[in-house]
């Protein structure tokens, strides 16, 4: 990592520390500054490093501009679940490219194409029964979709991407996972912390995992 990138990543986890704070606080209002910067510092800081592969550089860097723009549509006061849903698609689609162009391995995808599928089958099932049994179907189509791209970012993070990539991207699949389970299933008092904890944490192994 470059002198700049290192300042850039510790500010991204200085900010990630605030932002677990203000949620374990409830501050909404540190919370709306605290974790978008977070993940426009980890964007910074990939652009800044001096990676040895430019393009799965520029993809991931791609992906994390639209995991802000998730971030933003999550906190609206409104009701945005759906515009997040779909910037968090497009940016596992932009860290699935970044891992391709990492030359996987076939024996490494085969295993992470088993692994995930069997995990992401349970997942989809336990979500869309929940979400039949509320009665609001019209989210199926799209977390049945999420959770097939999310599960092919996990994939090609196994075949292809570095120790931390890989667990970084299972990570997020966790902080995604979660969500559901506290939007749809039950929610419980530990979830919101879990969960952005777990987020950062992903966005940090899959930020390393350029060096």
């Amino acid at each position: 990592m470059t002198a700049l990138s290192t300042s850039l990543f510790v500010l991204a986890l200085a900010a990630s520390v605030v932002d677990w704070l203000a949620v374990a606080r409830a501050r909404k209002t540190v919370e709306y500054f605290a974790k978008p910067s977070a993940a426009a510092f980890f964007a910074l800081a990939a652009l800044a490093m001096d990676a040895s592969n430019g393009g799965a550089q520029a993809w991931r860097v791609a992906a994390l501009v639209f995991c802000i723009a998730g971030d933003v549509f999550l906190m609206l006061p409104r009701d945005a679940f759906v515009p997040g849903l779909a910037s968090f698609a497009v940016a596992q689609i932009f860290f699935a490219v970044s891992f391709g162009l990492e030359e996987p391995t076939s024996t490494r995808l085969a295993i992470g194409a088993v692994v995930v599928i069997v995990g992401a089958v349970l997942l989809a099932r336990r979500f869309v029964t929940a979400i039949v049994r509320t009665g609001d179907r019209s989210l199926v189509p799209a977390i049945v979709v999420y959770v097939m791209v999310i599960s092919a970012m996990v994939t090609s993070a196994i075949a292809g991407g570095a120790v931390l990539a890989i667990v970084g991207a299972l990570l997020f699949m966790a902080s995604d996972s979660l969500i559901a389970e506290e939007k749809f299933v039950a929610a419980k008092r530990w979830h919101r912390l879990t969960i952005i904890v777990t987020y950062h944490l992903a966005l940090a192994g899959l930020v390393l995992g350029l060096v």
